[in-house]
């Protein structure tokens, strides 16, 4: 399992695709769409004064679309995205992602079924209740057998989940050798490759709603009496 999973994170290293430079505009485009959600979410830290100027600054200039990378494009239809090299170039990378995963986890799980089918290998030191069954003991049948024997099979799963501080230790914490990691790089790629073709001009719009309705309080709102309660206490 160790071993799978150093190759796997070598051969991901392999595959994966470089990253093209982004234009200024579309950096500028993705970070003040980024500004808006960090100004709503993290209002409670501004003064009553700050976070109004801000946020009429910043909903006039998603309404006027400022920040837009094409600011003729507005209001046009959406080019289609399987015309444009960089989606494909994009989806290429996400399945070149995929077998890296797929393939050599598909192997050691086919040759744990042909050898090791039904087989039980170890029994938890510590009481389970029955609901752990399903969990502990797949491929094995038998109704009667105490729930915390563990199957080969399930093993495999158990142990695919819990290397990770392994592969942090052997091969850095900015390792591929994690399924769930693997599974957010890939989520990401995802997101980045359908980035470019949203409607941004509907983002910036929909998040200028989201501030104008926002309802802002401040941590420091009546500190004075919070701290003289406090010390009287």
């Amino acid at each position: 399992m160790i071993l799978t999973g150093i190759l796997r994170h070598y051969l991901s290293t392999l595959l994966q695709t470089t990253p093209k430079k982004q234009s200024l505009a579309l950096i500028r485009q993705s970070r003040s769409l980024l500004r808006g959600v960090n100004l709503r979410t993290n209002a409670h830290q501004l003064s009553p004064a700050s976070f109004h100027a801000r946020r009429t600054a910043m909903v006039q200039a998603f309404k006027d679309g400022a920040y837009l990378a094409d600011p003729e494009g507005r209001g046009k239809p959406r080019p289609n995205p399987m015309t444009d090299p960089a989606m494909m170039e994009g989806m290429m990378g996400m399945m070149k992602g995929n077998v890296a995963m797929m393939v050599p986890q598909s192997l050691i799980m086919g040759w744990i079924n042909a050898f090791f089918s039904g087989f039980v290998i170890m029994k938890l030191p510590f009481p389970l209740t029955p609901q752990f069954k399903s969990m502990l003991q797949s491929g094995v049948g038998t109704r009667d057998l105490d729930v915390r024997w563990v199957s080969s099979l399930s093993w495999y799963f158990l142990t695919l989940f819990g290397l990770q501080p392994v592969y942090n230790f052997i091969l850095g914490s900015n390792n591929a050798a994690s399924q769930v990691q693997q599974q957010m790089a890939q989520a990401n790629m995802g997101a980045g490759m359908m980035g470019p073709e949203a409607d941004r001009d509907k983002l910036f719009l929909s998040e200028a709603e989201n501030l104008e309705v926002v309802e802002h309080h401040c941590i420091l709102d009546g500190i004075e009496e919070r701290l003289l309660a406090s010390l009287g206490a």
